[in-house]
């Protein structure tokens, strides 16, 4: 259990799995991953895209990281609710039962759902009504309030038009509107559209009591300071790689020292930019080799083998940004590097 002191914002970190080789997760070291990130006082979100969910984590694996991430109960855990079980096409029926089929699993395992966004559901909707019939009959079914979430298509082009609109101010009002029905089942919205304006904006409109959650690994320390009217809590897959930076960052926070939260985490701004750079769902990749440089994992190994999505080129720039940021310790990962460059 975390010994940290609390934060004044609510946060987890999209965690990502250690494969122990294309097709398989080493377990061991993947729930320690996840105690090294409660023991700085951080929440889990499990299963989410930084676990490589639907690009090599398929819903079994899934469902049993899950399960036994839950069952550890040394911090706070969320976990996602999606559809990729489903094969082939389909209708909203099915996509309605995809959901509630796995917001079953999440429950019962003890986790906070997160309604993730569906490829499905993109392509079986024709309008703002029909996310409103399966999303809204989700909430009608949930036990405790939900984490919505929103992802742009720069992490997943298929994903274009969700809400019912490709333009996203339509977009953001139906949405809202969903919100706005039954907004005692809404914990918060996650929003991953790499647009800083857009998700104040969206912030200020959401009903009193609901949060929103920055995905936004583009600009994460002002979107969490906030200003005079709001703040963002967070949901970050950044927050991954720079746990013990993010928690000393949280921390000043929480102290009322909104500059120093600024001066810590400030230099991790370039890193994460750099691993959300263009293919942005790959970044996944530099988020595993920085785990494997600062010692959490033994091997530096996707599921899919999607350790070759990025370049050397681009290995060796979040080296080098990851030790002025201060989330690896040099030594070791200039050994590791080496030993990389040298296997290759």
């Amino acid at each position: 259990m975390s010994s940290a002191k609390p934060f004044n914002r609510t946060v987890f970190a999209a965690a990502h799995v250690v494969a122990r080789d294309e097709r398989t997760v080493d377990w061991d070291a993947t729930l320690a991953f996840r105690h090294h990130l409660w023991s700085h006082g951080l929440g889990v979100a499990e299963a989410m895209d930084t676990a490589q969910r639907g690009a090599g984590l398929d819903w079994t694996a899934a469902a049993e990281l899950i399960r036994r991430s839950a069952a550890e109960k040394a911090g706070r855990i969320c976990a996602g609710v999606g559809t990729d079980h489903l094969t082939g096409e389909a209708g909203l029926g099915e996509v309605l039962d995809a959901y509630l089929e796995q917001l079953d699993v999440v429950q019962e395992a003890g986790a906070q759902p997160v309604l993730m966004c569906s490829r499905r559901l993109a392509a079986a909707a024709r309008g703002p009504e029909d996310y409103e019939k399966v999303v809204g009959t989700v909430l009608d079914r949930v036990g405790e309030p939900v984490i919505l979430h929103w992802l742009g298509t720069a992490f997943d082009p298929a994903l274009r038009g969700y809400w019912g609109a490709a333009d996203v101010p339509r977009a953001t009002r139906n949405l809202l509107e969903i919100i706005r029905s039954r907004p005692d089942k809404v914990d918060g919205v996650k929003v991953s559209l790499l647009d800083a304006g857009h998700e104040i904006g969206l912030r200020r409109a959401l009903p009193p009591g609901v949060r929103c959650y920055t995905g936004d690994d583009f600009h994460y320390p002002d979107l969490i300071a906030g200003d005079e009217q709001g703040h963002s809590d967070a949901l970050l897959g950044i927050f991954d790689p720079i746990a013990p930076v993010a928690a000393r960052a949280l921390a000043k926070l929480a102290e009322g020292d909104t500059g120093g939260f600024h001066g810590v985490l400030a230099p991790t701004v370039a890193l994460s930019r750099h691993l959300f750079s263009a293919p942005t769902y790959h970044y996944k990749t530099g988020v595993v080799f920085l785990a494997w440089l600062a010692g959490h994992q033994e091997h530096f190994r996707l599921l899919g083998g999607l350790e070759s999505a990025r370049s050397a080129e681009h290995l060796a720039e979040a080296k080098r940004l990851a030790e002025i940021a201060g989330v690896v310790e040099p030594d070791l990962a200039e050994r590791r590097w080496r030993q990389w460059l040298a296997s290759r």
